[in-house]
Parts: structure tokens; C-alpha cells; sequence
């Protein structure tokens, strides 16, 4: 078999590819053009080792615009290599399904059922990715400025999966990604490396307010993500002086918006101020994620 149409990272799309995506979103938002009923009387397993509002309620939609049925599948229901293996459960799928949507916590999980399958599979969140999170954030910076090519963007906090995904993206829409990071927690030397190859830059601060300067996106994410508890409280000890406030905000230009991709832990890595004032587009870009779903959806599997 020769393996499945992917979306397991930004960077199984190529550049044009990717604006493809993000015009045909804004498209279809906008009410332009007649949404494709690509998914009419067929099935997209939506399985989630992990829950999340936004990812299950944005992917569920999304399908349903497209005409299709989802079908949520909890953990427990499948046992991924524990009842079933992985193939089996991605084969499985397949003989019901259009398409699978897979929401991991090892990225080695969607890739083994890529290779199994020959339909579409999305990732709607792995330890090593984010992207069609990423997808909804250029969707929302497009958007507000117009045009991204040329803009700086500034993450602040855990070089993480998020990070990874809006690295890559930055790189293949021309926007600048510049990351502050504590000690320890900088994105990997693995992904600051494909990001450059795609030619990208992953510019490194150790300062927020470094990072932030001539910025007109600041961005972040929780500091302790699912899984991570046990690691709480050495987390916000360890990131403390990264929180987007208003005083870390005031350090940037006075055009800067702020995103994230919640959940949100008000007085950690943001403000509440800051969350729910007049430069913050965080609602704006959670509505985006079924935008950005249904598009990477077509994206896979329309004929051009």
C-alpha cells in the first residue's frame, strides 16, 4: 500500500499549496462560492486519545458542512495497540470512512496509520505537531493585515508542538518567527533545522521583550499542557517573566495582536486584560479552526 494523502505537519503541503488552503477557508467563510459536498453520504472517524473542545467541535462541523457523518471514537473504545494495533484499527476505518482525523499523543501513531491506509489522515494534534491550529492562525492573520509576507511574528513560552506547526507555517507564508523561551525549553534543534531548510528562520530570545520588539503578532500557548501535570508547579517557576501582560504587550508595536490557542490559564502565560482587550483576535482565530478543517479536508480530497 502505498500510503494515505497526509496533513501530519505543515510541511506536507508545499507553499502554494498552503495558501491554496487558506484562500479557499477565507473563501467559503465569506460565503463566495458554494461549500463542496465532498463528504455527502460518507463517514470521517474523528479518534481522540486525548479530548479538546475546539479540535472535536471544529473537526465535527467541519464535516458536517462538507455533507458528511462524523463518527467520534474515544480511546477506550479502540485500544489502540492494546485491543487492536494501530493498522488494524486504521484499516478498520477505512473500509467505513472517507477520511481519519486523529488526535494523538504520539506523532509515530499517526504516521504508522497513514502508511496503513490509503485515505486521507489529518492531524488534529500529536507530541510533535499542531497544524491545523497553525492553518487557523494564518487564516487569522490573514485576515486582520491582508497579507502575511513580511510581518514578525513573536511566540513566547514552551517551544512545544504549537510553536513546531507556526514555525513551519511562518516559513512557507514569508512571516518572520522569532521564539523566547526559558532555559530548557526552546524549540527542539530538530525543528529549528527543517524549518530553515524550507527556508524559514527560528530566531531565539531568552528575553520576552527582546522577542516582542517590532512584533505584530504576539503569540502563546499554556504552560503545562495535558499529560504534563505532575509538572505544574516547576513549570510556572520556570517560566515566570514570560507572561503576555499588558506590560510585556506595551513593549511592542502599538499595531501588535495577540493569539492563542487555548485552553487559557488567565494570570499564567496571559493576562486576562490582555485575553479579552480590544488587540486580542483569540476568539476570532478559535472560530477559524473549523474554517481551517474544512479546507485542509478539501485540500486532501478534492480532483484538480
Amino acid at each position: 500500500m502505498s500510503g494515505s494523502p497526509r496533513f501530519l505537519e505543515i510541511d506536507d503541503l508545499d507553499p502554494a499549496r498552503l495558501e491554496r488552503v487558506i484562500d479557499r477557508a477565507l473563501l467559503y467563510q465569506a460565503g463566495g462560492a458554494d461549500i463542496p459536498q465532498l463528504l455527502a453520504g460518507k463517514g470521517a472517524a474523528l479518534l481522540f486519545e486525548k479530548p479538546s473542545t475546539r479540535t472535536r467541535s471544529s473537526s465535527e462541523m467541519g464535516v458536517v458542512t462538507l455533507g458528511g457523518h462524523p463518527i467520534y471514537i474515544r480511546p477506550d473504545e479502540v485500544g489502540l495497540d492494546t485491543r487492536e494495533t494501530v493498522e488494524d484499527v486504521a484499516r478498520t476505518l477505512a473500509g467505513y470512512c472517507a477520511l481519519i482525523a486523529a488526535r494523538t499523543f504520539a506523532h509515530s501513531t499517526l504516521e504508522r496509520m497513514a502508511a496503513a491506509v490509503e485515505i486521507p489522515v489529518i492531524n488534529l494534534l500529536s507530541d510533535a505537531g499542531h497544524p491545523c491550529q497553525a492553518v487557523a492562525d494564518l487564516i487569522t492573520l490573514r485576515e486582520h493585515f491582508g497579507a502575511l509576507e513580511g510581518r514578525r511574528l513573536a511566540y513566547i513560552g514552551d517551544g512545544n508542538n504549537v510553536a513546531a506547526s507556526l514555525a513551519f507555517a511562518c516559513a512557507y507564508t514569508g512571516i518572520e518567527f522569532v521564539i523566547a523561551s526559558p532555559d530548557g525549553y526552546e524549540l527542539g534543534d530538530d525543528v529549528t533545522e527543517r524549518v530553515q531548510n524550507v527556508g524559514g528562520s527560528c530566531e531565539a530570545f531568552a528575553d520576552p521583550y527582546e522577542a516582542v520588539r517590532d512584533a505584530d503578532a504576539l503569540y502563546t500557548d499554556v504552560w503545562t499542557s495535558m499529560g504534563q501535570e505532575d509538572e505544574a508547579q516547576m513549570r510556572r517557576a520556570a517560566f515566570a517573566g514570560f507572561c503576555i501582560d499588558e506590560e510585556l504587550l506595551a513593549a511592542a508595536p502599538d499595531h501588535a495582536v495577540v493569539l492563542h490557542c487555548l485552553p487559557a490559564h488567565r494570570g499564567e502565560e496571559i493576562s486576562e486584560a490582555v485575553l479579552e482587550g480590544r488587540r486580542s483576535l483569540i476568539w476570532r482565530q478559535a472560530a477559524n479552526r473549523m474554517d481551517a478543517f474544512r479546507a485542509i479536508t478539501i485540500e486532501l480530497l478534492a480532483k484538480e
